[in-house]
């Protein structure tokens, strides 16, 4: 990736150009010391004079109200304020009046910037004072007053936080007066200019000890880059939170989000005060200190998928190499490209109207179908349907260009979303929410709908990223996160009525990916590289889990990597310097997936023996176990050693009756709820009760006696042998309560076991019977 560059022969201006603001992706308006503002129209090259300010107004900042907000258009997106030397700020609107001029601070206002809903404006002093507006430019607060001048401010990206400069530190101040403020030292020397992303929840800071550094929200360091020959003047996020750009003198920047260098510019502009990106993120701007205006187009976009190799040579040109016979195709659009994603056999691009879906098997002929907002800022993709996102919402399409659904839940902001909050699957749709975001929101991918009985996914700790499995059928979808606290968790998307636990299996983990063909997921974990083979062993064997793991040293992966991608066997990772490392997993693994989806248990075990390998096996005992396949669980079982659970399997055959096997199968993966109330719909009381005297639930198997009306004196006589073995007295007030009156008998309870065994393999018999006299009519 890199920037194209260009500029005039002659600057327009003729003193150094202090800001650029974008109007549309193909309009830039520009201010300047020489008192004048020019249109920049991209489309024609013409460079229109749109005003010329009083001789006594020199320019600072220019920033124009947001033109979306929450979807919706903004009708007051005419207007930008103008900050100035004279210690005022300007209302103007598109033709170049100034509405309004209002004085704000002594001294001059070194930066304005609307928020993200244009409900307020905040503007920074060389006084040190620190002022929010309202939109009328009335004066609603002091938000903070210091010695130096603040030369940077930037909303945090719910607007309830300002970050602004302080010298030689960052300081982080709520909205709320009585919340903690945050501030620490972030650069050797002065800092000049700060943004904050809100997609990324990232901070941008450049200063005069020539740096520019990357930082959480929380002000640890992400980044620190090297020094520069000059001090860095200018920095701007991408609006999709994922380049940044940094200007110089003579210097323009094109970095990742991470802070690694993809190009460097070395124009002759002098140094470059402000940079803006336009909405669509495709082109940035530059002001320049010799009268300027420099424009950069992203070129040289890469996408990789299996053997395909995918370039975006020029604005609206592709090529696409297929590396195994090294055909070479190009793909020309109408409109720029704005957007592209690669994966499961399909190329989806987004211009500024359209959208183009070619299939990796014929890339002659694509299918185009028009979009309402051209902005879209994210892609992802199923292996049936993909999702866009847009300043306006999420739709989820399918391959032939049909419109599937429009999940949306209340206070949505989609302009927000990236491949870290948002999720699809073949059924699902997963978005975590921004206001709180411990909360995430699952919809059905065909109807749009909110999943189950509608209320979302609600984890106990901030969640950072979210991931759903892509194969398998759709009530048995699980979605991984990572928290705050960096550990992994795994839950069912769809509960089925039941309160499924969220597990965790795994703790420091970085970044993960499922795999594009198997539900195998990979993380990086710590200075470990993990493998989960078959996550779903915590569901079924949580003590299996460990024994599924494949892990390896990921020194090789350096500092803060990122797992790009899983596909097939190779998993690709993005290093802290940028270049990308390339790591195999087994290909045994999603063999056995396959083999266990598709009831081949005779495959699975021979694949094992041939593997000779103990986590394998761990897999094939977990994937026998939830998929109810006995003989299979207990060889594969008996490979790694179990002994115990052999034991337990073997005696789960020799039950009398199905009913009595499925609890007993849902009792060896913690499911006690559920393996009771499948003995008690199957009239099987006494084994339900038998069931909580073995687990030691006395209360419950009291309670479940006496609602029957049988078996009391049973329980009471298990409890009494049980306080005996161990020499205590009973102090339960309910078993002392019933214990009176009952008398225990220990022949006729036993008389009575028998009966009920006698009974369950009585009934048992009988609908064997009567199935198979059916399976013969």
């Amino acid at each position: 990736m890199r920037l194209k560059t260009s500029l005039l022969k002659e600057p327009k201006h003729k003193e150094l150009v202090s800001s650029v603001g974008w109007t549309t992706p193909d309009e830039l308006f520009s201010c300047s010391e020489d008192h004048q503002i020019f249109r920049w129209n991209l489309l024609t090259n013409e460079t229109t004079l749109v005003v010329r300010l009083p001789d006594d107004l020199y320019p600072v900042d220019l920033h124009w109200f947001p033109k979306t907000v929450g979807g919706k258009k903004q009708g007051l997106a005419e207007i930008f304020v103008l900050t100035s030397t004279d210690g005022k700020f300007h209302l103007g609107s598109k033709t170049g009046r100034i509405e309004k001029s209002v004085e704000a601070h002594r001294g001059a206002v070194m930066a304005g910037r609307w928020n993200y809903d244009g409900t307020a404006l905040i503007t920074a002093g060389e006084d040190g004072q620190i002022k929010i507006w309202s939109k009328s430019g009335m004066l609603r607060s002091t938000l903070a007053q210091q010695a130096s001048p603040v030369y940077a401010v930037a909303w945090g990206p719910d607007s309830d936080r300002i970050l602004y400069t302080s010298g030689k530190q960052l300081v982080i101040k709520p909205l709320q007066p009585s919340a903690k403020v945050l501030q620490w030292k972030a650069h050797d020397g002065v800092i000049l200019k700060v943004d904050w992303s809100s997609v990324n929840d990232l901070i941008l800071s450049g200063g005069e000890d020539c740096k520019y550094k990357v930082w959480d929200s929380y002000g640890r360091l992400l980044y620190s880059s090297s020094s520069h020959d000059y001090p860095i003047t200018s920095v701007a996020w991408a609006p999709d939170g994922e380049l940044l750009a940094v200007g110089s003198f003579n210097t323009l920047r094109l970095c990742d989000k991470t802070g690694w260098s993809y190009a460097l510019e070395k124009p002759n502009t002098g140094s470059v005060f402000s940079v803006a990106w336009s909405a669509d993120g495709t082109q940035l701007a530059g002001a320049c200190g010799n009268g300027h205006v420099i424009f950069a187009h992203v070129v040289e976009q890469r996408w990789e998928w299996k053997n395909f190799e995918i370039t975006l040579t020029k604005r609206r040109t592709m090529q696409v190499r297929n590396v195994l016979n090294d055909a070479v195709d190009v793909l020309e659009f109408r409109d720029r490209v704005i957007k592209a994603s690669l994966s499961h056999d399909h190329l989806v691009v987004t211009t500024s109207l359209q959208c183009y879906v070619y299939s990796t098997q014929n890339w002659n002929t694509p299918l185009i179908f028009d979009l309402k907002e051209g902005s879209v800022s994210l892609i992802l993709q199923a292996e049936r349907h993909f999702l866009l996102v847009d300043g306006a919402g999420v739709y989820v399409y399918s391959y032939e260009g049909r419109l599937v659904s429009t999940p949306r839940f209340p206070g949505m902001r989609s302009d927000i979303l990236n491949a870290q909050t948002a999720s699809l699957s073949n059924d699902t749709v997963a978005i975590r929410d921004k206001t709180d975001q411990k909360v995430i929101f699952l919809f059905e991918a065909l109807t749009g709908k909110a999943l189950g009985d509608g209320k979302p996914l609600t984890h106990k700790m901030e969640v950072v990223e979210i991931a759903l499995d892509q194969c398998g059928a759709a009530s048995d979808r699980k979605i991984a996160l990572i928290d705050k606290n960096r550990d992994l968790y795994l839950t069912s998307v769809r509960r089925l009525g039941r309160e499924d636990k969220t597990n965790k299996i795994g703790t420091m983990v970085h970044t993960m990916a499922w795999n594009d063909s198997a539900n195998i997921l990979c993380g990086i974990q710590d200075v470990r590289f993990t493998v989960w083979y078959y996550p779903n062993a915590v569901f079924v064997d949580s003590d299996l889990l460990p024994k599924t793991l494949c892990t390896k040293d990921a020194s090789e992966f350096s500092r803060t990597p990122h797992i790009l991608n899983y596909v097939g066997t190779q998993v690709t990772v993005r290093r802290a310097d940028g270049s990308l490392v390339y790591s195999t997993v087994s290909p045994y693994p999603a063999l056995l997936h396959e083999y266990a989806g598709s009831a081949r248990w005779a495959d699975a075990l021979r694949l094992c023996r041939f593997a000779k390998d103990q986590t394998l096996w761990a897999c094939l005992a977990a994937m026998a176990m939830a998929n109810r396949e006995l003989t299979t669980a207990e060889v594969a079982y008996a490979a790694i050693g179990e002994v115990d659970k052999v034991q337990y399997i073997n005696s789960i055959k020799e039950l009398p009756s199905r009913e009595s096997a499925l609890a007993h199968m849902l009792l060896f993966s913690g499911h006690v709820q559920e393996a009771e109330s499948t003995l008690l719909q199957a009239g099987l009381v006494y084994q339900a009760i038998q069931v909580h005297i073995n687990l030691y639930n006395w209360d419950r198997a009291l309670e479940l006696a006496v609602k029957h009306r049988t078996h009391v004196d049973t329980v009471l006589a298990h409890r009494h042998k049980f306080l005996q073995d161990f020499s205590k007295q009973e102090t339960n007030k309910r078993f002392l309560q019933y214990s009176e009156g009952v008398e225990v008998d220990w022949e006729k309870i036993q008389a009575k076991i028998q009966m009920e065994l006698a009974k369950e393999r009585e009934r048992s018999a009988t609908t064997s019977v009567r199935s198979s006299v059916a399976s013969r009519r």
